[in-house]
């Protein structure tokens, strides 16, 4: 009983730190890790539910991990599941419910559901108990659904959940059914505001800033890693940067559709305007309020700078102080903020990677290449080298928002 009211307590903290997180993506992914520890559990998947289907966004498994080397990230396939009777995770959206198995290999077969050995087989990991739950609204609604895998005593042995567990996972995921429900809507006002981008500009779509906020969070994550970030720091910094990333060409509300819809190849005066959209952005963030505020702006106006100092918009009048000789001045290496220049690389990457009305995708060789190419001159090298490291991570990113149909 007394490891229980303690744990209560830990969620009740937990609650308050999961109201701080503002990107979807980052709270789905604590959401996850913090489930795993409060039911103390080896493994587990997050669910989102789109429609009649249920759409795994992020796994965490401590065992396949711990076969990595330091530093590389645990790759997981993205699949859905039919929210019917046949899957587990589908059983417990349809009903609601929430389903304690003490083994998956001794489901009776009078169950509606049953369970599929098959990653079991290509991992060679052994799924048992497994604790799975709805992520239902105070209205009833079925957000999604949270699966964790293999709770484990004090000893490292495999146990079944207990009923401890499936109080305190339930407390703790109508907790974070609240946040998730926030996080949602912050994600609709952003994909809003990328909606009147798409107006103008029908290359910034919502997959194109969700991939390129994706293939930012999985580089920084691992320069942080080689800069031993804290935790802590780098959680509260890919909060920010995923929405800033998400923003990078909304300044583009200010140019002319006639110039962002145009077929051919800018004018020299009409790519003088084009550049301003960095500005524009930036300056939509001038009345700071937030950290998110000064990531949104610092991304916005630095992505085109680039490491030999041709890029743009160069130095700005607010940034100069009394040497005016430096406005317009292309910012060089350091000079650049690690945000913009870490996006840099994510823009241009897909870009390159992807079919367009004007071009056709480039292969992922081509690809590389070009990145190769651009170490040194339009990119960061230690990113590049990041980059390349972090390649695995950036397809499961282009797996989770493919582009929608061309019309």
């Amino acid at each position: 009983m007394k490891q229980t009211t303690k744990n209560l307590k830990q969620i009740i903290k937990l609650d308050s730190d999961l109201n701080k997180i503002q990107d979807l993506d980052i709270l789905l992914e604590r959401i996850l890790f913090e489930t795993r520890r409060v039911a103390r559990a080896e493994a587990g998947s997050i669910y989102i539910r789109k429609d009649d289907k249920l759409f795994i966004n992020y796994a965490q498994n401590d065992e396949l991990q711990g076969r990595l080397p330091p530093g590389k990230k645990l790759i997981y396939s993205v699949f859905s599941v039919e929210i019917d009777d046949k899957t587990i995770s589908g059983y417990a959206a349809k009903h609601g419910e929430l389903l304690n198995i003490p083994d998956m290999y001794k489901i009776p077969s009078k169950a509606p559901y049953s369970f599929n050995p098959k990653f079991d087989q290509i991992s060679k990991y052994k799924t048992v108990s497994t604790l799975t739950i709805p992520l239902k609204t105070n209205t009833g609604e079925i957000l999604g659904v949270i699966q964790v895998i293999n709770s484990k005593d004090g000893n490292g042995n495999i146990m079944a959940f207990t009923q401890d567990d499936e109080l305190l996972v339930t407390h703790f995921a109508n907790s974070a059914t609240t946040a998730l429900q926030r996080a949602q809507m912050t994600r609709a006002i952003l994909l809003r505001m990328i909606k009147m981008a798409e107006l103008r500009d029908p290359k910034e779509t919502g997959p194109h800033v969700n991939r390129v906020a994706g293939f930012a969070i999985e580089i920084y994550e691992h320069w942080a890693y080689r800069h031993n970030i804290s935790r802590q720091e780098m959680e509260n910094t890919m909060d920010n940067l995923r929405m800033a990333a998400m923003l990078h060409d909304v300044g583009k509300v200010a140019i002319s559709d006639t110039i962002l819809k145009k077929p051919a190849r800018f004018t020299e005066d009409e790519f003088e305007i084009m550049k301003t959209h960095t500005v524009h952005g930036a300056r939509l963030f001038i009345d700071k309020q937030s950290a998110f505020d000064d990531m949104a702006a610092i991304v916005a106006q630095n992505h085109h700078e680039s490491w030999d100092g041709s890029g743009y918009p160069g130095y700005l009048p607010e940034e100069v102080g009394d040497d005016l000789q430096k406005i317009g001045v292309g910012k060089i290496r350091e000079e650049i903020p690690l945000f913009g220049r870490i996006v840099a690389i994510a823009d241009v990457f897909d870009a390159l990677r992807s079919k367009r009305v004007y071009k056709e995708a480039w292969d992922e060789t081509q690809v590389l290449q070009e990145i190769k190419s651009l170490s040194g001159v339009k990119f960061d090298p230690e990113l590049v080298e990041v980059f390349l490291d972090v390649l695995p991570s950036l397809k499961t990113v282009v797996e989770k928002y493919p582009d929608e149909p061309l019309h």
